[in-house]
């Protein structure tokens, strides 16, 4: 590593509420094998109230380049933009506290930067599940069927991609593109990714690249997640007046035909129509029968490679993935002053739609 020994880089996290994972984030942080490469750290709080903050005080007694920032806002964009213009380092590296990470992850993500050229490195959104209910959330993360095709869900995959976990960039890469849209709640990520490859530069995924994301551990938690995904990828979709991927559409373009066949049957019911009434009815059965038949193959397809106990439980974490985010979707596009008829600090602080 003689050829890094002038880099500098500055880690930038953005938290809220983390007291369950702000020690095991933080031990991984400080594991790292840096080499000749300077580190120091921002973390933006959101102003916590579960003693996260307490937490934070303490390793900055241990660590002193550690600085926290205040985040009234609360929301990750408005920190990360905070954080990276208070930053010291030529590069910028991103983590997420919901996330440890290997002692080599500096280290890869520069030595990357480099070699690679692209604006931006990562890795692939691997997984470390505690539990029953959260390995089977992990196992269909990682699925096609429940959360679509991102290449950062391949942990194999290595080359040129539309967009990576958290992210690694040259400070001068993200002043020249305009840093975090502040107006987003989520989708921040994949607008800036956008961004940078809409003006040329190049995204860049690679399994050297190793971190593990502890996901949600029960379906009422995974669900309230991916309702504000869905929520938030409609104003990502307004902001460029087309989807940044057309997987996006999926769950809600599928919820939505399985609403309005059932209703066109019973309208043509209540008019008379049986031809009509049987023809929207057993279309219906057929778009469940095929839905279903997808679900329990994939549910299998995991279970032979991963274990058989989460087969029966797969089909339900299946649906809440795709109901959640297509329920966040359609409220969004149907009812866009959900989001666009508040205005800009009242968009920032509903927590009860955007959190």
């Amino acid at each position: 590593m003689n050829h890094n020994e002038a880099i500098h880089v500055s880690v930038v996290v953005p938290c809220r509420n983390e007291i369950k994972y702000i020690g095991a984030f933080l031990d991984s942080l400080f594991r790292q094998e840096l080499g000749g490469i300077q580190m120091d750290v921002l973390i933006a709080d959101g102003m916590s109230i579960d003693g996260t903050r307490l937490v934070l005080s303490e390793y900055q007694t241990k660590f002193p380049s550690i600085r926290v920032l205040d985040n009234p806002e609360k929301i990750a964009s408005t920190g990360l933009n905070r954080m990276i213009r208070q930053a010291r380092g030529e590069i910028i590296l991103r983590m997420d506290v919901h996330t440890t990470y290997a002692p080599s992850y500096v280290r890869s993500c520069v030595e990357l930067l480099n070699e690679t050229g692209a604006e931006n490195v990562g890795g692939p959104a691997l997984t470390d599940a505690e539990g029953y209910v959260a390995g089977a959330i992990a196992e269909a993360f990682h699925t096609a069927f429940a959360s679509g095709g991102a290449k950062f869900r391949d942990p194999s995959y290595e080359g040129w991609a539309r967009t990576v976990p958290y992210g690694c960039w040259r400070k001068s890469t993200l002043e020249r593109i305009g840093l975090f849209d502040e107006e987003l709640v989520r989708g921040q990520d994949d607008d800036l990714n956008f961004r940078i490859v809409s003006s040329g530069g190049k995204v860049w995924q690679s399994p050297r690249i190793v971190s593990w994301y502890h996901p949600r551990t029960d379906l009422s938690v995974l669900f309230r997640q991916f309702f504000q995904n869905g929520y938030w990828k409609v104003a990502v979709v307004r902001k460029y007046g087309r989807p940044l991927s057309w997987r996006n559409l999926a769950p809600g373009l599928t919820l939505l035909i399985g609403v309005v066949l059932p209703l066109c049957s019973a309208a043509a019911s209540i008019s008379g129509s049986t031809w009509w009434r049987s023809a929207f009815l057993d279309t219906w059965l057929s778009f469940a029968a095929m839905y279903l038949a997808a679900s329990f193959a994939s549910a299998f397809s995991v279970a032979r490679r991963k274990g058989w106990k989460f087969f029966p439980f797969l089909p339900i974490v299946f649906a809440t993935y795709q109901l959640s985010y297509a329920l966040g979707f359609l409220l969004a596009l149907f009812i866009p002053t959900a989001i666009w008829g508040l205005p800009g600090p009242m968009r920032k602080t509903t927590p009860a739609v955007t959190r």
